[in-house]
């Protein structure tokens, strides 16, 4: 009787502190292959990983590109925003997860797993690890485009590799604050909302698109204190060459940083509604 008690569809899971590593990784994969799993069902879903950097890269590149590089020409600019743009692209994905997660919690999908003995976290984590690649698919598409326009290898192809992984571990420690954003927001367009007002200064305040040294005295100082910026530098260096070690230290204490801070409050705001 008290076997079927706790293995009901109304039965609470065990608390995560009693669940072991092991488990947590079962339930980890598990749950990363369901999400795969719903991909493929819907190729659509990755429309924006696809199609978002090739757009960008057009955009910026041939329309804004000669006014922006200050005379360097196009050719010259592809080889400073593709580096901004891999930078760039976490943004982007983790906004999705952000309002992925909200919608989840609207549509019930949530409430399935308050039912089941797994980790909060493992939810969360397996969220991130499926996003994550669908970040290296479009970073892969990001490339490929930017090969095919003209941009060139100033370094070495582990340098290029580095310069992925970096934009990788940090467009992931971005998606802790998005699913915190969604799981506090009530709607997926109040998600869209707060992401573009935290999205627009990040993007646009940074070294992305044009050197900082082009903008206004208080604008290049908070271009100076910007993540994404340490981000776009380092891996402009890694790509292009240059001084690499200052930005990417940089770039790896926000990732920890950003990391410590809301993954936490992100699981504990989710054990919490569920």
């Amino acid at each position: 009787m008290s076997a079927a008690t706790t293995t009901g569809p109304t039965a609470r899971p065990a608390a995560e502190g009693r669940i072991p590593p092991r488990a947590h990784l079962r339930h980890i994969g598990a749950l990363t292959r369901r999400n795969l799993l719903q991909i493929k069902q819907d190729p659509q879903s990755m429309a924006d990983a696809v199609l978002m950097p090739i757009v960008l890269t057009l955009l910026f590149v041939y329309v804004f590109g000669g006014a922006i590089s200050g005379g360097g020409g196009v050719d010259a600019y592809v080889n400073y925003i593709l580096p901004g743009l891999m930078a760039m692209g976490g943004l982007n994905i983790a906004m999705a997860v952000g309002t992925g997660v909200n919608t989840d919690m609207a549509t019930g999908v949530m409430d399935r797993f308050r039912t089941m003995p797994v980790a909060r976290s493992s939810v969360l984590i397996a969220k991130i690890v499926v996003e994550t690649g669908r970040m290296l698919v479009s970073t892969a598409v990001l490339l490929c485009v930017g090969f095919l326009i003209g941009l060139s290898v100033g370094t070495s192809a582990p340098n290029v590799l580095a310069a992925v992984a970096l934009s990788t571990v940090f467009g992931a420690s971005l998606m802790w604050i998005f699913i915190l954003i969604g799981l506090s927001l009530k709607t997926a367009q109040s998600v869209q909302g707060v992401a573009f007002l935290v999205l627009m200064p990040l993007q646009f305040g940074s070294s992305v698109f044009a050197p900082p040294e082009t903008m206004p005295g208080w604008l290049e100082s908070f271009t100076a204190y910007n993540p994404l910026s340490s981000l776009a530098d380092a891996a402009r260096a890694l790509i292009n060459g240059g001084p690499v070690a200052d930005s990417v230290w940089k770039t790896l204490a926000w990732t920890a940083a950003i990391t410590v801070v809301t993954a936490p409050l992100a699981v504990r705001k989710f054990r919490d509604k569920t």
